[in-house]
């Protein structure tokens, strides 16, 4: 582990399909100002996102380090997958570089829900993550540390659906709250029955609308509470590792 000193800043931004938020944590991640919002671009290729990144935070506060979730498969702060934003755009792009430069400052760069799993979970067994959004963002953690990610999302669900086109934002506009939430329920016995998980923790913007009981495991999280991810991804050595 390396530590932060007590008065670095980290810049944690997070990258969405339809929004892109931001905002400035103390090493232990506690916020130091309100989340600051912007819409992502209608073009979301690179160049109009960093510029979205820049016009967000043009105004924050002194910061020491940027953290970035991204929504797609990254590695080593290259981008390989971005369903939401356009993959050809992105495939092979390193943000890292292009955000260290334009920023000045150093930068990590991973996928989103692994960012705000580092937020979330307790570091006990096996603990699961999984965002609800434009799409369905999912990490995996045994014993606190961060394991490969894996992109369940594009995994077929059913005969002709990924768990993306099953549960995600078209899917919840197109088959309605009732469907969607029966749809869910499925899901999470997919999951309990593929990973035995230990726990489960449910985020991004669709979870409040989770209508059916959960699990005694199981807990619901908001966007709040995985930010403090943004500072857990610098201390982690063994974060280029994954």
């Amino acid at each position: 582990m390396q530590s932060l000193r007590y008065d670095e800043r980290i810049l944690s931004i997070d990258i969405g399909g339809s929004r892109i938020k931001a905002t400035i944590l103390d090493p232990d991640g506690k916020m130091l100002m309100d989340y600051q919002k912007i819409a992502t671009p209608i073009t979301p290729d690179p160049g109009n996102v960093i510029q979205a990144i820049l016009e967000l935070t043009q105004n924050f506060q002194e910061y020491h380090r940027v953290s970035v979730g991204f929504p797609g498969y990254t590695r080593q702060g290259i981008i390989h997958t971005a369903p939401n934003l356009g993959t050809p755009k992105w495939s092979g792009v390193n943000l890292t570089k292009l955000l260290s430069d334009v920023l000045n400052k150093p930068v990590r760069v991973l996928n989103d829900a692994d960012m705000q799993g580092m937020g979330v979970i307790r570091g006990e067994g096996l603990e699961m993550v999984i965002t609800l959004g434009t799409g369905f963002g999912t990490a995996l953690f045994l014993e606190g540390n961060l394991l490969p990610h894996l992109e369940i999302a594009h995994h077929p669900v059913s005969k002709d659906r990924t768990y993306d086109q099953y549960i995600g934002d078209k899917a919840l506009d197109e088959a309605g709250l009732e469907k969607w939430n029966r749809r869910l329920k499925k899901v999470i016995g997919i999951l309990k029955t593929v990973f035995n998980y230990d726990s489960l923790y449910i985020g991004g913007g669709n979870s409040k609308k989770i209508s059916f009981e959960i699990e005694n495991n199981i807990t619901i999280v908001s966007n709040i509470d995985g930010i403090k991810g943004g500072a857990k991804v610098w201390q982690r050595e063994m974060y280029y590792a994954v």
